[in-house]
């Protein structure tokens, strides 16, 4: 039990190194815990101002312990084990609570799910693969036991689908700077690349330039060389011609 909790402890210390853990934590699947949550002392880490928490797939199948968190906007406890004990997040009185996702959990009674009514806030409640979806007449009892409700598993009574949310439209901002990161990262390692390309196409220019160079000193030299030949073979022809008429 002591290992767990420091393990529950380590985990939300860790999730306040972020910039944004005074309103936002995630722990999804960093915790695999034994059921619980940790006791009322590892909560009270959790900032009293936090908007958005997230627990998804830590292995919970108990809220009990669920801190006090007035400020909290956006719930996330899907990927677990609950199948009952809602109440708890009712009695942690999350008034400014308007958004729960409890989706592939093992809520299997309208009447479970129907204890959120004391959530008066609550405006959309996701359900999804929870056995509780497959009661004859589902989303018509929920939405009359939770009458704050505006979306049941992302839709209307009318059918309509839910608007993205703050949170939704504040991941998708951290995904495309993430992703615009990554862009310029790698446009910054093609320049640095096309910089090499070009100082080794300069460095072979050069080379070049000195071989040429080389080479037109070497005809140089031998054209010296065989007009000093040339010279020479002329001045020897000159020569001759005279002795042999001396001998005649």
């Amino acid at each position: 039990m002591a290992e767990m909790e420091q393990a529950w402890k380590k985990a939300i210390q860790a999730a306040l190194k972020s910039p944004s853990s005074s309103t936002t934590i995630n722990l999804d699947s960093s915790i695999k815990s034994n059921g619980f949550l940790p006791s009322p002392d590892v909560l009270s880490l959790l900032p009293k101002t936090l908007e958005s928490l997230s627990l998804a797939n830590c292995r919970l199948s108990s809220l009990r312990n669920f801190p006090s968190l007035p400020s909290l906007r956006y719930l996330n406890l899907s990927d677990n084990r609950i199948s009952n004990g809602l109440d708890a997040l009712v009695i942690a009185e999350l008034k400014g609570l308007k958004i729960l996702d409890l989706a592939n959990n093992r809520i299997a009674t309208v009447e479970e799910v129907a204890v959120l009514k004391g959530l008066e806030g609550i405006e959309s409640l996701d359900l999804y693969e929870c056995p509780v979806t497959r009661v004859s007449g589902y989303r018509e009892k929920v939405f009359g036991a939770v009458l704050s409700l505006k979306f049941l598993d992302n839709v209307d009574k009318e059918g309509n689908e839910r608007p993205e949310s703050d949170e939704d439209e504040e991941e998708e901002e951290d995904e495309e700077d993430d992703l615009q990161g990554e862009e310029e990262e790698g446009e910054e390692e093609a320049d640095d690349d096309e910089e090499g390309e070009e100082a080794d196409g300069e460095l072979v220019d050069g080379e070049e330039d000195d071989e040429d160079g080389d080479e037109n000193e070497e005809e140089d030299e031998d054209g010296e060389i065989d007009n000093g030949v040339t010279n020479e073979d002329e001045v020897n022809s000159n020569g001759v011609p005279h002795k042999r008429k001396r001998e005649a």
